[in-house]
């Protein structure tokens, strides 16, 4: 596929302008980065839309891996180094041939090799990069077989000193290169009396994953202690430190915390990932609407855009995808994290660093004299941020940042409570998203069913949910028929795999600045709010959980206060 049939190819339904497309293939080449993924991470065209185009061109359908049961049998008879150089997934098979997805439908050497390998015709489907690269972890080995090898191996008493050094730095490695694989946030290591616990966080909620013999806490201690250049000899105190591996198309920086417990040292391993961070509004979970909105917000040269909501509800990867869309070579954007969880190519990022004094305060005051058309603050905790952020704001900046509130309308009179003026929060916030993350039911095992009667009663013995579903909804509770997921091997019989945010979208009309300037209730706020069209969270949950995306137990859970 060239890029000039690429171009033909969307700016025909005019999903681009041909100077916009120029300019894109002009950085991909600047940066050696494939056009195709960076249309995706600037939101130009969603993966799987890129996918349908790039099919109907090659002539074969279209295959989401996710949606598709697939045959392991079949996959394990092409090799996996064959697969991922080659770029291809056996995923099963009809009466009269293999189901074989490709990212190049037309390499007639493949199809010949596919067809010798597996003994037969095979049916072509195009597959996104994104596509393959999911397919692909289904030829993992599990941590457990992996671990095993090495508990063999080290259990030899013959081992000299350096094959147990080796041994033990490839079970360190192992345990990390399955936490990212299994796409876990955190990675603890649990000492107890007679074992070690290694668990992980996945989707926001801890996973057992395997019990370690106790004799191998000092060495893995030791192990990890080096690589996060800790001190080996310190036992009794807190450590943090910072490590980073690679894998073949990703990598991984990882946040090390080691706390003494009374039966040894407990480890945090919080894993952050490069691609991790790099959604694109279309993957956060937006409706149309509230995307629609947010994009017409961050076209303002100047004013301010909150993103609110509690610890680990997304907020900083929504202001990711946010600066994707704003960062192009005609501004300057700087930021000041604590911490920065990716480098964003062209922007300038500085991390707050308490042993320097280098504060949130103290970093964005250096940031306004380096001359920045875009400031992204990564939280508003104090007075003093809060009163730089939004002079910034007034004074040609647009800034972005994020802050700690329970919804849209309890962001607004929470500025006041930092001693901000009232009609400086009206005349410079422009919009304020909240946001919570639910889990996504599995698309492997998902299955529809008619409400079970917990499930009604839940629906109907709350008041605020029972309106939301009739007049919100305009669905009938008796008859609504809802989803979850089964429990598979994919999802580890969880019935769910990754998650997806909820969300409302506040923007700042006349009647709310109004409302600000006379410093009234949020619940006031609100309501002016929701009469002039705004989705509440627990709406858009809801609205989730009509389209089979998640579940009316996660909508709760996320969404109470």
């Amino acid at each position: 596929m060239t890029d000039e049939r690429l171009k033909e190819l969307l700016i025909g339904p005019g999903l681009i302008l041909p100077a916009d497309f120029d300019a894109l293939t002009a950085e991909a080449k600047a940066h050696n980065e494939p056009l195709e993924d960076l249309l995706i991470e600037k939101d130009v065209i969603r993966d799987d839309q890129l996918g349908q185009l790039l099919a109907e061109e090659y002539g074969v359908p279209f295959i989401n891996i996710q949606e598709e049961k697939i045959d392991e049998e079949i996959l394990h008879q092409i090799p996996e180094l064959v697969a991922r150089t080659r770029g291809v997934i056996a995923f099963g098979r009809d009466k009269d041939s293999y189901k074989v997805a490709m990212r190049n439908p037309a390499d007639a050497e493949i199809t010949n090799l596919l067809e010798k390998r597996l003994a037969g015709p095979i049916s072509k489907f195009y597959i996104s990069k994104r596509g393959l690269t999911e397919a692909l972890g289904f030829y993992r080995a599990h941590i457990r077989d992996a671990f095993t090898k090495i508990l063999d191996q080290l259990k030899d008493e013959k081992l000299s000193r350096e094959e147990r050094d080796e041994a033990t730095v490839a079970m360190v490695d192992a345990l990390l290169r399955y936490g990212h694989e299994s796409k876990a946030s955190d990675v603890h290591i649990e000492p107890h009396p007679q074992k070690i616990v290694i668990r992980f966080r996945i989707d926001g909620v801890m996973h057992d994953i395997l019990d370690l013999p106790k004799n191998l806490h000092d060495v893995i201690m030791t192990r990890i202690k080096i690589l996060a250049k800790m001190r080996t000899d310190e036992h009794r105190a807190a450590q943090d430190g910072k490590l980073s591996f690679e894998t073949e198309d990703d990598k991984v920086d990882v946040r090390v915390s080691i706390v003494p417990v009374t039966e040894g040292e407990n480890v945090v391993m919080r894993l952050l990932s490069s691609k991790s961070r790099q959604y694109s509004l279309s993957d956060v979970g937006l409706s149309d609407a509230d995307r629609a909105k947010i994009e017409s917000a961050i076209e303002n040269p100047h004013g301010m855009i909150l993103v609110t909501g509690p610890t680990g509800s997304g907020k900083t990867t929504t202001v990711y995808a946010m600066l994707k869309i704003l960062n192009t070579r005609d501004v300057h954007i700087a930021t000041i994290e604590d911490p920065v969880e990716y480098e964003i190519d062209g922007v300038s990022q500085i991390q707050v660093n308490t042993r320097t004094n280098l504060t949130f305060a103290k970093g964005l005051r250096a940031i306004v004299r380096q001359d920045p058309d875009i400031i992204m603050v990564g939280e508003i905790r104090d007075e003093e941020t809060a009163d730089i952020a939004i002079n910034s704001a007034m004074t040609g900046h647009l800034v972005l940042s994020t802050l700690h509130a329970n919804d849209a309308a309890t962001t607004l009179p929470r500025l006041l409570d930092m001693k901000v003026e009232p009609f400086l929060v009206a005349s410079t916030v422009n919009i304020v998203i909240a946001q919570r993350l639910v889990r996504k039911i599995c698309e492997k095992c998902r299955a529809s069913h008619e409400g079970s009667d917990d499930e009604k009663k839940m629906l109907v013995g709350d008041a605020h949910l029972r309106e939301v579903v009739l007049n919100h909804l305009k669905t009938d509770i008796e008859n609504m028929r809802l989803y979850k997921g089964a429990g598979c091997p994919v999802c580890a019989g969880t019935g769910y795999l990754g998650r997806v945010g909820v969300f409302e979208v506040l923007l700042m009309t006349p009647e709310i600045k109004q409302l600000i300037a006379a410093r009234a209730a949020s619940s006031d706020i609100m309501h002016i709010a929701r009469t002039q069209g705004m989705t509440t969270m627990l709406e858009d949950g809801i609205d989730k959980v009509v389209r089979g995306i998640t579940t009316i137990d996660e909508v709760i859970r996320a969404t109470k206060e």
